[in-house]
Parts: C-alpha cells; sequence; structure tokens
C-alpha cells in the first residue's frame, strides 16, 4: 500500500499523539548481533523539541538489550490498537548517562507525555532517578507512519514523516 509522505513531522503530530495516547504500550524490536529480530512490550514517551519527535524510554540496562543496541542502534516501536489505528517509529537508540536528562525523563513520565501514557518510575526504581538500576534510552526517529483505522479500510494511504527508505 502506499504512503503519503509528509515533510514536517507536525503534519502527524496530532495523529501520532491520540494513537500513542489511546494504545500506550508499544511493541519494541531490536535485531541480535546474528541479524535476528526480537521484541518486547514496553512503555515509551514521547516529547517535540525543537519540531523533532525525541523519545524516551525508562528501563533496565539488561544484556540482551546492551547486546542488541551495541551491535545495530535501530530499533522500531510499534503502536497497534483493535480499531487497527497504527503508529510504526524508526529509531536510533543511545544509552544516557547524562543525570540532569535522566531527572527531566523521570518527570515526563511522572507527567505523561503525550498526556496519558507515563507512570510513577518510583514502582520500578526506589531510588528515584538516582537510582542506579534506572537507566534511560533515547530514541530519535527517523522514520514515523500513523495510519487510522478508518483509512485502511477505505484503501487510503498511510501517513509518514521521514525517511521513505
Amino acid at each position: 500500500m502506499p504512503v503519503r509522505q509528509v515533510d514536517s513531522f507536525s503534519k502527524i503530530r496530532a495523529d501520532f499523539e491520540h494513537i500513542v495516547g489511546d494504545v500506550v504500550y508499544a511493541t519494541m524490536t531490536t535485531v541480535d548481533p546474528e541479524g535476528r529480530p526480537r521484541a518486547r512490550v514496553l512503555l515509551p514517551i514521547w516529547q517535540v523539541v525543537d519540531g523533532q519527535l525525541v523519545g524516551w524510554l525508562a528501563t533496565y540496562r539488561t544484556p540482551v538489550k546492551v547486546a542488541h543496541l551495541a551491535s545495530n542502534p535501530h530499533a522500531t516501536l510499534s503502536y497497534w490498537s483493535p480499531a487497527q489505528n497504527t503508529a510504526a517509529v524508526d529509531t536510533v537508540a543511545s544509552w544516557i548517562s547524562n543525570q540532569d536528562v535522566k531527572d527531566t525523563v523521570w518527570k515526563l513520565y511522572q507527567q505523561g507525555s503525550p498526556p496519558g501514557v507515563g507512570y510513577d518510575p518510583a514502582a520500578y526504581w526506589n531510588g528515584g532517578p538516582h537510582d542506579p538500576m534506572y537507566q534511560v534510552l533515547r530514541l530519535d526517529p527517523w522514520r514515523v507512519q500513523v495510519l487510522w483505522g478508518r483509512d485502511l479500510a477505505a484503501g487510503r494511504p498511510a501517513s509518514q514523516w521521514g525517511s521513505p527508505a
């Protein structure tokens, strides 16, 4: 199915935030050093910084995630609802060690970003944003695609920002 390419994330931002806010949890797929995919369900948060979408993932630094991202930093996050509304985000992921950034991400999770997406990270990291087990991945999208189920049923294309490849 063809896609409708847009030249700015702002043109699909409202659709993206609505779908993400409705679905909340994403399936994140990474690839191991041998080229085999692995998926897991998690809850990233998103914000727009200087017109660009940036994702954040509060997470544990597991051996699997570390090995996958060291071999290939690309990750895809996929959202799907039973209404067939979908959002897919192709990203480059990087570990963040800057404590100020980690503090900011902690607060974004508490307030929800976008609205409806987030949680109190203290439920997982009792030591707060300085807990040594609390790690943050930055997710820099290079492609975002959104498709409403009603558009799929009508044969209308998905909307996509970023690289068409």
